[in-house]
Order: structure tokens, then sequence, then C-alpha cells
């Protein structure tokens, strides 16, 4: 992990949560805070306000009645909820100015909604707790991969025209050639962020689930519902091939055949909203 430490400490920026967050999580995390100082934290940023109200209101949710104000929202959905689709929102407007023969931001944004979508549908088939923190890592699963995009842009280049004409999945290129993939970059960043544990090994762990030892389900998770995005073909992170299934990660899913087949048509319902409300303005 040294070296993959070492390209988030070095000398170009890497950008920084937002404040905005930064509250809202405080404001969670701190017993005294009530409901409506959450809300009020939130009401703040009328940008957030709007996507957070057209996210409980989509089909993600199917509400009976519509939840017209935050302070409703927080009630209905719950603050830890509510925070983690925050969290998901602010990071899709961090990265800006990445030049599109590296990564083109739509289809980058557009895959990372496809795996969030389908690894919330995958968990609620299984009944998960708390089914928004798999949303969150399907939307940071290939996070580093910006990252290496702005710290080491020529590398980037060499190794997606290499995948290209060989045939070889990028995320395999990376651990030749650099010991370490965007997964791993990914870790070091959501460290620096302080984020949660569960977010930090599943997406440290996306490519490689087998060697998620606290979070193994979380970790197998979004290791499915990433291949669910890419065999879909919606949006792309650069990765050309779908990746290869992990038998292990299939096991600790204990999705069924019939259940696979039932998420893919829930994924593909759900997945044009979502890229209307969640991706970044301008981006799509």
């Amino acid at each position: 992990m040294t070296e993959a430490r070492d390209l988030i400490n070095g000398t170009l920026d890497i950008p920084s949560l937002p404040m905005i967050f930064t509250r809202i999580d405080e404001a969670v995390n701190n017993p005294r805070s009530s409901l409506a100082d959450i809300g009020r934290i939130i009401s703040e940023d009328s940008s957030l306000t709007a996507r957070l109200l057209k996210i409980v209101n989509s089909a993600l949710y199917s509400f009976p009645n519509k939840i017209e104000t935050i302070s409703r929202a927080v009630t209905v959905v719950g603050t830890q909820q509510l925070r983690d689709l925050a969290l998901a929102t602010s990071v899709m407007k961090l990265f800006r100015g990445i030049p599109p023969d590296l990564i083109d931001m739509e289809a980058f944004w557009r895959h990372s909604i496809a795996c969030d979508i389908a690894a919330r549908v995958l968990a609620a088939l299984k009944r998960e707790a708390n089914i928004e923190r798999f949303f969150v890592a399907g939307i940071l699963h290939d996070i580093g991969r910006l990252v290496l995009c702005i710290k080491n842009p020529d590398w980037m280049r060499a190794a997606l025209g290499r995948c290209h004409a060989s045939g070889e999945l990028l995320y395999a290129v990376e651990n030749e050639e650099l010991g370490f993939d965007h997964a791993a970059v990914g870790r070091v960043l959501l460290e620096s962020w302080k984020l949660p544990a569960s977010l930090v090994e599943t997406v440290a762990c996306h490519h490689n689930p087998e060697a998620a030892r606290r979070f193994p389900v979380e970790a197998a998770n979004v290791h499915l519902a990433d291949i669910i995005a890419h065999a879909m073909q919606l949006g792309s992170s650069g990765e050309r091939l779908v990746p290869t299934l992990s038998s292990v990660a299939w096991e600790r899913t204990g999705v069924a055949d019939g259940q696979l087949a039932a998420a893919i048509e829930q994924v593909d319902r759900q997945y044009l909203e979502a890229v209307e409300w969640m991706a970044p303005k301008g981006s799509v």
C-alpha cells in the first residue's frame, strides 16, 4: 500500500470532501443532534436538498406519498441512510477537468450509478440492513481510477492503449505495471477522507473480494454489482471487458440464478431515472 499512499500524498491536490457532508456526518454521529438539526444542515445546500428529495421520491423508494421537505425525508428514510445518500451525490461533483481521452466522465458516472443501483438491488433481495451503504460503495468503487488519471495521466493513457490493443483487463495491467490497482488507490483516498471501514474495505476489495476479512458480504455484493454494470454495458470506467466473476463472491452474496435475473430487470428499470437525478449537472 505504500506506493498507492505516496500517489495520494503527491504534489497534485486531490479533492477533499465537501464541508456540507462533513457537517452532516458530524451531526449524525453526535448523540446531542436532533433530526431537526440534521435537516437544517442539509437544507443550507439547496442543490443537495433538491437531489436528495428527487432520490427519496424516486422508484428507488416508491413511497406512497410524495416527500416534500428534508425534515420529512430525515424522518422517513433515516439519518444514517440520508447521510450516505448525501455522500454519494456529493462525491460525484468533486472530480473535474480529467481529459476525455483518459476517462469520459459522463460514461464513468453512468457506470458508477449502474453499479450503485445494482449493489442496492442485490442487498435488498437478501434483506440486508441499511442498504444505502451498498449504494454508496457502488458509487465509490472505481474512484481510485480518477486519482490515477489526475496523478499519472501519461501512464494511464499508455495503459488504456495497451488494453485496447491486447484485450487485457485494465485493473490487471495496473497491478502488473504499478504493483497496485485503482482499488488500492481508492482505499487510501477513502481512508484519508476518514470514511467508514466498511466502505474502505469494500472499495479496496471489489476486484479481489476473497481478501475482504471484516466485510466480506459487502465486498462480494459490489464485486457482483460491478460485473452486472459491465455486462449490461451501462457506462464505462475505462475498463473495456467484463471483469472475472469470483466464485467465492458469488457464494457469499447468496444470490440464486432466478434472483439475478430479477435484479438485472430492476437495474434496467431504475437506471435511467437514477442517472437523471444523480449525475452531476453538465456531466451527462
